[in-house]
């Protein structure tokens, strides 16, 4: 079986007014290839905290992270921001995109950290438009354009550099309804081509839409089970047991 991700026994600290607080106590996954999780919990659940390690925007008190084989938990910051900017495709819920650009140029918008721009990679950026439905909305900028348009520049975007892995954090968190639906159904179709996908959402609806729910409680997973869609609903993980799960 190939991992897109693993972590074991990650877990990360902060010092807030003199005292320590743990917002996660030890988190162990396995994320395969072509997966597609959903990571939920309540407030202070420690998601938010996984979220920023899991995009190696942070790095965990103590534990492993391997992405691509690599230990990112032990990367310089340097090795990290390469790893996060070849590996990692970020979709947010505010879209992120540059208001004084179009939609080919905020989706070509990571190339420029590699250097020149090729030809070819502006093939890429006007087939990635065109797979997301926006071939009429080239030339068009963010404020011409639908909140769900605007994520489906974004989700472009996070595409353009072939990552191991999209990092949606409540991607349709500002969206309306039927908007949600047309963002989810591209998030599956991305899947089902063998796209990798990690998902934080509060919503259990967007979350059964995915192929497995990871949900976190008080810095621990509180269970671990596939949806209907990832091949049924394994009974949860008993949270007194040690945190071996995520295995499909």
């Amino acid at each position: 079986m190939q991992l897109a991700a693993r972590i074991e026994d990650l877990r990360k600290d902060y010092v807030v007014g003199g005292e320590v607080v743990r917002a996660l106590r030890g988190v162990s996954m396995d994320v395969p290839a072509g997966d597609y999780v959903a990571i939920m919990g309540p407030s202070g659940s420690g998601k938010s905290t996984l979220l920023n390690l899991l995009g190696c925007l942070d790095r965990p008190t103590s534990g492993n992270f391997y992405l691509a084989d690599e230990n990112v938990a032990r990367l310089s910051d340097d090795r990290l921001s390469e790893v996060r900017a070849a590996h990692i495709g970020f979709v947010f819920q505010s879209y992120n995109l540059l208001p004084q650009m179009t939609v080919l140029e905020n989706i070509e918008v990571p190339l420029h950290y590699r250097g020149r721009i090729t030809a070819a990679d502006r093939r890429r950026v006007r087939e990635l438009a065109e797979m997301v439905g926006l071939a009429e909305r080239l030339q068009h900028r963010p404020m011409q354009l639908s909140g769900g348009q605007q994520q489906r520049v974004a989700i472009a975007r996070s595409l353009v550099n072939d990552p191991v892995f999209l990092l949606a954090d409540e991607p349709t968190g500002n969206l309306d309804s039927h908007t949600t639906e047309e963002i989810l159904a591209l998030l599956e179709r991305l899947n089902d081509a063998g796209k990798t996908i990690i998902m934080v959402t509060h919503e259990t609806d967007v979350a059964e839409r995915s192929k497995r729910i990871v949900r976190l409680r008080d810095g621990v997973v509180q269970f671990d089970r596939r949806t209907a869609r990832g091949g049924g609903s394994p009974e949860p993980v008993d949270t007194a047991a040690p945190q071996s799960v995520g295995q499909p």
